[in-house]
């Protein structure tokens, strides 16, 4: 029988990501070369130690593991929704941690984001001074020059020194098991970005039409080109990547918009609400240790405090940090505890701590 679950939203590190059951017949992908995904071990050192600290103690609730299960199962990107602060971008390493996907690739989206930004990256301006380079050398040596494609560049002296995949890009190459991809902030994109999205991450694959065009002068169509978060070369066929084991994508949204029904379809969407009183017990102790007295205090302080305006988390354990850190008196405390628990927007009200 497959494993259900296979993330379980523990601590403890494991190889169950193989035991998943066959894709869904309309989300198996066949891409090639077989890569070897990059070793788990390298995630220490690809993560900043803030990251690492927070995968290691990321607390996930019976909803979350349910539906990043679901998302493993059928192949489908995970959208996850909440207040800031509720865990949302720290989900996708927590995940990847314990299913021993790698480093995490990660597309920071903006206002000015494209597709184009999260498949790959490529300067033709330092093509063009390479190429005049080689030229000028050519002719001092008197050797001849390369082939030309009608652009006045040689199309085939070395297009892929000058292109390096992009996150989403790195993440659909044909891994032998899913990369984990985080693509932050959706909602802060160009209305055009889910919907450029869609149909690359529906068929799971895209073209590099630079590398389309130089294939015509390889032999084998080869192209090893640089991959994201590395300085290793991956090899590109013909300019055409295809995954094999989908990745797992994480889309983060703090809710600021709105997104086309096309899109949600192809999601499956996971909303991260405010802990409860024992849920942010255990997130304390996860990261600070067992709360004492004044923690508790604090943690009821905080969740009376939520229900009139939005606070982060993180907000509740610089509080509790700092009250344990810090030599000061209760009423001291109580001031320093107000002041690093701000309300996020700006209808709460200031007095009701």
């Amino acid at each position: 029988m497959p494993l259900w679950p296979v993330y379980t939203g523990t601590t403890e590190p494991h190889d169950g990501i193989t035991e998943l059951p066959a894709p869904p017949p309309w989300r198996a992908f066949d891409g090639g070369p077989v890569l070897p995904a990059p070793e788990a071990a390298a995630d220490a050192a690809a993560v900043s130690p803030d990251r690492t600290h927070r995968a290691e103690t990321y607390q996930a609730t019976p909803e979350t593991v349910q539906l990043v299960n679901a998302a493993l199962y059928l192949r489908r990107p995970l959208l996850v929704t909440g207040p800031p602060g509720t865990g949302k971008s720290s989900l996708v390493y927590a995940v990847a941690r314990e299913l021993r996907l790698g480093p995490v690739l990660r597309w920071n989206v903006t206002s000015r984001s494209t597709l184009h930004d999260g498949l790959y990256q490529y300067d033709p301006l330092s093509r063009l001074y390479a190429a005049r380079q080689e030229a000028a050398g050519t002719h001092r040596t008197g050797g001849a020059s390369g082939a030309d494609d009608g652009s006045g560049v040689d199309d085939g002296s070395g297009v892929e020194h000058h292109l390096r995949l992009g996150p989403l890009g790195t993440a659909l190459l044909p891994y032998d098991r899913p990369r984990a991809l985080l693509i932050d902030e959706i909602d802060k994109s160009d209305l055009d970005l889910p919907n450029d999205l869609l149909n690359v991450l529906e068929e799971g694959q895209y073209e590099i039409p630079e590398l389309v065009r130089a294939s015509r002068l390889a032999p084998d169509g080869v192209a090893e080109v640089l991959a994201d978060g590395t300085d290793e070369r991956v090899p590109v066929v013909r300019g055409r990547v295809r995954c094999r084991a989908f990745p797992f994508v994480v889309l983060t949204s703090n809710g600021e918009r709105e997104f086309p029904p096309a899109f949600l379809r192809r999601c499956v969407t996971l909303h991260l609400r405010q802990p409860d009183d024992r849920h942010l017990a255990e997130i304390v102790r996860a990261h600070l240790g067992e709360p004492d007295d004044y923690a508790r205090s604090l943690i009821d302080r905080f969740l009376t405090r939520s229900g009139v305006g939005d606070l982060a988390t993180d907000q509740l354990l610089n509080a509790i940090y700092l009250a344990r850190s810090a030599d000061l008196d209760a009423e001291s405390l109580d001031q320093l505890a107000e002041q690093l628990m701000p309300y996020l927007g700006q209808s709460a009200p200031s007095d009701v701590f």
